[in-house]
């Protein structure tokens, strides 16, 4: 049993709002991997305990097959009621019938074909299940691609263009390159399991242990990246290791940025902003733990730290999106643990959004924050014009409106629009919900047609849709 006093003994921190990194709290805490191997044990536990109480078993979930419109901050289906607001339930499947014998659901990403279709690459724990969204908005399933060696909680998505680039945490898995353009002439009467020998692009195998926490990609290059890969005394010290996929059937490793350790996640991106100097570089947002870490990229011999930042209330950066990819001067942190540690602005236990001006990356300011009016914990987030799409576990699905961000930092002017809880399970807990890690994992939100997916951990998958007119 991890033992929370032990953390909060060694979290205390400034009360500024962004400070230099306490480098020894780092060393016992982050750099030793003490801090990351309680939250796996954390996490762990408290699947196991849903396990137990059979609350993992996708199967006792009914797909929902017809429109469920939000009414009155409620979707009702034949089984259960949603709290939500601004959007509708359009489809849900269990991971039953998306073809997953475990369950599971972790990452997720779309990608949308030269034609206009709409596709999904849904992560699961015994691989990745592949899904049409139809122009009704329900999911057709199409298939699946195995874990390539044994089956992971953790399994990260991501899109290279017409490639899937998919990660995990499993020993030997590696990285699977997938090209997407394999789904366009499926039947769905005969879904496909494709053959990690046969059927993929190809595959990555340099990594220390064949496993990496997450994956990275930069659509304007020919790279991926793998962020976390264990162990931690491996000459990357499980920071961001750069694979060039200039020919996708042989990628290869090109460096590595090693010099602030373990790396939980990234944003890279060609960077255009108000630090002149880095225009047109290749920038690399890190999610580090304890900081917000910024690396130019751009030689992936020698890359360089820009800057190490921590801030208030850091307990675990996990992360994060710039505001405008056009315009990098803000962005936006997620800290996973500052709710359940009790640390900084978090301390209530309602989910934190940090807010960062970045116009000078080696000197990053923390100006403000969001906090979210349901107790919970936040997961994954991603930008896009001008608008946050958050999986906040329990507390499911939201959306912010983040346009205000330019002209007050302070998020004062940061508004939800909308939101879909997908785990009316603790709905009547005090605050809203339970700070615990149930619910979503992630979703998919860019989609021309305004379909969302929220994959979710226990049930299966979502498509929901924001009503018209709530983005205005």
């Amino acid at each position: 049993m991890y033992l929370r006093s032990t953390l909060l003994s060694l979290s205390a921190l400034a009360a500024a709002r962004e400070v230099a990194q306490d480098t020894v709290k780092a060393a016992k805490l982050y750099d030793s991997g003490i801090k990351h191997m309680n939250n796996i044990a954390l996490k762990e536990e408290s699947w196991a305990r849903q396990e137990a109480a059979g609350k993992l078993d996708s199967t006792q979930f009914a797909a929902v097959d017809d429109v469920v419109q939000c009414l009155n901050g409620t979707a009702v289906t034949a089984t259960d009621a949603f709290k939500c607001h601004n959007i509708d339930l359009y489809n849900f499947k269990p991971h039953s019938e998306l073809g997953s014998t475990r369950g599971f659901g972790s990452g997720s990403w779309g990608w949308t074909s030269k034609d206009g279709r709409e596709f999904l690459a849904i992560g699961q724990s015994d691989g990745t299940a592949f899904a049409e969204v139809s122009k009704e908005g329900k999911l057709v399933y199409l298939g699946r691609l195995p874990q390539f060696s044994s089956p992971s909680n953790w399994r990260e998505i991501r899109a290279q263009n017409d490639l899937m680039i998919i990660g995990s945490e499993a020993q030997g898995h590696g990285i699977q390159i997938f090209d997407m353009k394999k789904l366009l002439d499926i039947d769905p009467a005969k879904p496909v399991t494709f053959s990690n020998e046969k059927d993929l692009t190809g595959h990555f195998k340099d990594l220390p242990t064949g496993r990496t926490h997450n994956v990275v990609t930069n659509p304007e290059t020919n790279f991926i990246y793998s962020v976390g890969a264990q162990p931690r005394t491996d000459a990357c010290k499980s920071g961001i290791i750069f694979i060039d996929i200039t020919d996708p059937s042989k990628p290869t490793k090109a460096g590595c940025a090693s010099q602030d350790g373990y790396v939980h996640d990234a944003q890279c991106l060609i960077y255009h902003g108000p630090d002149a100097a880095y225009e047109g570089r290749e920038v690399c947002y890190g999610y580090n733990e304890d900081t917000l870490t910024i690396y130019d990229v751009t030689d992936k011999k020698n890359p360089e730290v820009l800057s190490i930042t921590s801030y208030e209330g850091a307990a675990y950066t996990h992360q994060g999106s710039v505001l405008d990819p056009k315009n990098q001067q803000y962005l936006l942190l997620d800290d996973e643990y500052d709710e359940y540690d009790k640390v900084g602005p978090a301390i209530p236990g309602n989910p934190i959004t940090y807010i960062w001006d970045i116009s000078s990356l080696k000197a990053p300011k923390q100006t403000g924050l969001y906090k979210s009016g349901a107790h919970g914990i936040d997961h994954n987030q991603y930008v896009s014009n001008g608008f946050a799409y958050q999986s906040n576990y329990g507390t499911g699905f939201r959306v912010l409106d983040v346009r205000s961000i330019p002209e007050d930092p302070t998020g004062a002017g940061v508004k939800e629009i909308g939101f879909f809880d997908i785990h009316p399970e603790d709905d009547n807990q005090p605050g809203g919900g339970v700070v615990d890690f149930v619910g979503t994992w992630s979703s998919y939100a860019l989609f021309k047609s305004g379909f969302i997916l929220i994959n979710t951990m226990d049930r299966g998958a979502f498509i929901v849709k924001i009503k018209e007119g709530a983005q205005k």
